[in-house]
Parts: structure tokens; C-alpha cells; sequence
């Protein structure tokens, strides 16, 4: 699983207080901090990007 963050994000916060091992907040969005993510942390990626209110998480 890879995940991306497109330019709808507007940086709230949610991702990384779902998942803080994958997400991290910078000056005006959010971002992945890891290359490929790792299956345990799987169910935590894909709640954030189905709570996230802009729908700024990709998950491919």
C-alpha cells in the first residue's frame, strides 16, 4: 500500500492524530513521512483517509 496527500489537504490534523507513524503536519499540509506503508498500520491509514474532510488522502 502507498498513500499520497493532494493539494485539497488543509491541514487539520486528523491523518496524524489517526495515524502518526505515516503522517506528519507541515507549514500549510499535511504529508507521508514513509515510503511504503506497513501492513500493520494498514486499517489506520485507510480510517484516516476515509474520516479525512477533504478527501485529500490517495491510497494506491
Amino acid at each position: 500500500m502507498r498513500v499520497r496527500i493532494d493539494d485539497n489537504c488543509t491541514a487539520c490534523g486528523l491523518c496524524v492524530e489517526t495515524c502518526p507513524e505515516v503522517f506528519e503536519l507541515g507549514d500549510d499540509m499535511a504529508r507521508v513521512v514513509v515510503d511504503e506503508i506497513a501492513p500493520e498500520l494498514e486499517d489506520d491509514v485507510q480510517q484516516a483517509a476515509d474520516e479525512c474532510p477533504v478527501e485529500a488522502i490517495l491510497i494506491e
